[in-house]
């Protein structure tokens, strides 16, 4: 097993099976030096396989593909997920929807009836709701940021800094016990954390694919959100970390 392609295979099936890998303790196990193991883990990472962390490696989210394969990924549970956030929203609130596309999936899901205000850097997310009858939309310029389909940078945050919302939904790439709240890109992490500074309460918008995984850039700690929306098992390591940074789980059904 110490070849290097069988180590590799190992260790994705590691991931898999167990959601982490330590490098000290793999090493041991196979024989070989940890050395060994963080060069098979650089190369899986450069191959988009794993997310690297310090000591080891985590699963990678496959919420950090292109937007146009994103929209292929666990549709049900972004459906579920964005159905549940939609009910959060109350009469005459202005609520901040973040880009991607269980964002996309909550701007469809807000009622005929709601008359609400929306802001968003997201284009798909205004023009889902161009049709809205009663929503009032305000978009957030900036540059587009093809891969996500967002506007990001200095221009949208100086815009960003004169709004006041009731509710932010957050949309990223991971929820991860210890690395917490992640996202693929350094620029849209600062973003979501400007626009979470501009909410009284920010609610993760976070499906099936996201929940264990990790990204390469923290976008928040869990204290700094009120609730993670999901339908999806949340682990035991998982639940004591929201539990210490105070965060609700409303259960997505």
């Amino acid at each position: 097993m110490s070849l290097p392609a069988h180590r590799r295979a190992l260790l994705l099936e590691r991931l898999q099976t167990e959601g982490r890998i330590v490098a000290k303790e793999i090493a041991a196990e196979l024989g070989v030096t940890e050395d060994s193991v963080r060069r098979d883990l650089r190369e899986l990472a450069a191959a988009g396989l794993c997310q690297r962390v310090y000591g080891g490696a985590l699963p990678v989210s496959p919420a950090v593909a292109a937007y146009a394969e994103r929209r292929a990924v666990a549709t049900t549970s972004k459906h579920r997920v964005a159905v549940t956030a939609a009910s959060l929203v109350q009469p005459g609130a202005t609520v901040i929807i973040d880009g991607g596309t269980t964002a996309l999936e909550l701007a469809r899901a807000l009622p005929p009836g709601l008359d609400a205000t929306v802001v968003t850097h997201s284009p798909t997310v205004a023009a889902a709701l161009v049709e809205h009858p009663t929503v009032r939309v305000f978009i957030l310029g900036g540059q587009l940021f093809k891969h996500s389909a967002v506007a990001c940078g200095a221009v949208t945050t100086e815009a960003a800094a004169r709004i006041s919302a009731d509710l932010f939904f957050l949309g990223v790439t991971g929820v991860h016990p210890e690395e917490q709240l992640t996202t693929g890109d350094p620029e849209e992490a600062a973003m979501k954390r400007v626009l979470a500074s501009r909410a009284a309460d920010t609610y993760v918008l976070a499906s099936e694919e996201k929940i264990g995984a990790a990204s390469a850039h923290q976008v928040l700690p869990f204290a700094s959100v009120t609730g993670l929306i999901t339908d999806a098992p949340v682990s035991t390591e998982l639940a004591a970390a929201l539990t210490r940074g105070e965060v609700g789980v409303v259960v997505a059904e």
